[in-house]
């Protein structure tokens, strides 16, 4: 048998085994220590256990407690669970075109809308988030927690938006590092396509790491002016305005490096079946194993034992005013 708390055991048990010493030899210590009203209950008179007898009661009672708040077990050796689902790493582009209003309400809302759909269409997968523009960062680690995912994308907004240039590389750098360990190598790109030397070096990357790329693309080949933070659109040297359109290279590439890609649509078809596809591809693998250490738990018996014997301490205690009938009894 151990304890799953030993640590618990140890530091309860000190002043556990001090305070009965003292209630148990009643020195004048113990009046100054405790108050009067304290120590009354304890030396409390009974018509059916001795206060020593009482007292060890209870003293049993609160010492079984401890022991099974400390957990004790019996180790049954370890358990190997293969986790089923894939590990994923979600990039959200954050450059200036995502501001452009050629999607309601603009590009940005609703990729981050369409994100949402494909965590709800990915429960038990392993994911991790990523935005980027001309940088790219980590906005929340591995976890298969979609609530808290969905909450932190759902903050990302357009405080967010980087002017600068697109850098593709630096994001399939930074997802790189975080599936360097992972089983399956899945980066899915939220974005609008960038411009094509946005995306130089980005399938030699991908390839190099035997990273799978899927792509949502967001936007329309119509196109939408590029707007400023104060939602003014921005104009060309020449004094055209500058229109973003969508680029469906990032898609070839993706498609090169064994994935696929999706333009985002209204409705959540276009999700389900992406994650159907990624499903498909990485069926049969395993995310990982892990190692669950089985064990027999026993607190209950000292729980139990520990409520036997505190109602037994607490019936022998004396009624209200029973001392005070005794008393008067004597007198008479």
């Amino acid at each position: 048998m151990q304890f799953v708390y030993p640590q618990f055991f140890w530091v309860m048990i000190v002043p556990f085994i001090v305070f009965v010493f003292l209630v148990v030899t009643n020195k004048d210590k113990v009046s100054r220590i405790f108050s009067e009203k304290v120590l009354e209950r304890l030396r409390a008179d009974s018509d059916t256990l001795p206060n020593s007898l009482r007292n060890l009661v209870l003293f049993a009672a609160v010492f079984l407690m401890i022991v099974a708040l400390a957990r004790p077990v019996i180790p049954k050796g370890e358990k190997v669970i293969n986790v089923k689902g894939i590990s994923a790493v979600i990039a959200l582009d954050i450059s200036g075109s995502m501001r452009s209003k050629d999607l309601y309400p603009n590009r940005l809302e609703f990729a981050k809308k369409k994100l949402s759909e494909l965590l709800d269409a990915m429960p038990s997968d392993e994911i991790a988030v990523t935005a980027f523009a001309h940088n790219a960062f980590v906005l929340a680690p591995f976890t298969s927690d979609k609530a808290t995912l969905k909450q932190i994308v759902d903050g990302v907004d357009e405080s967010y938006i980087n002017m600068a240039s697109t850098d593709f590389v630096a994001m399939a750098d930074l997802a790189a590092r975080l599936l360097r360990d992972k089983k399956q190598k899945v980066l899915i790109v939220f974005s609008d396509g960038g411009d094509k030397e946005d995306l130089k070096g980005l399938a030699a990357l991908l390839k190099k790491r035997g990273i799978t790329l899927y792509a949502v693309l967001v936007g329309t080949k119509k196109g939408a002016p590029v707007l400023d933070e104060q939602g003014r659109p921005l104009k060309l040297r020449n004094g055209d305005l500058a229109i973003t359109q969508l680029n469906e290279e990032l898609g070839k590439i993706a498609r090169e490096s064994g994935g696929d890609f999706v333009i985002a649509g209204y409705g959540k078809s276009d999700m389900e079946a992406l994650a159907r596809e990624i499903h498909a591809k990485f069926s049969g693998k395993n995310r990982g194993a892990v190692h669950i250490k089985e064990r027999v738990e026993l607190f209950v018996y000292p729980l139990a034992g520990a409520v036997i014997l505190l109602l037994m301490g607490l019936s022998s205690m004396p009624r209200a005013g029973e001392g005070f009938r005794r008393r008067r009894r004597a007198q008479q």
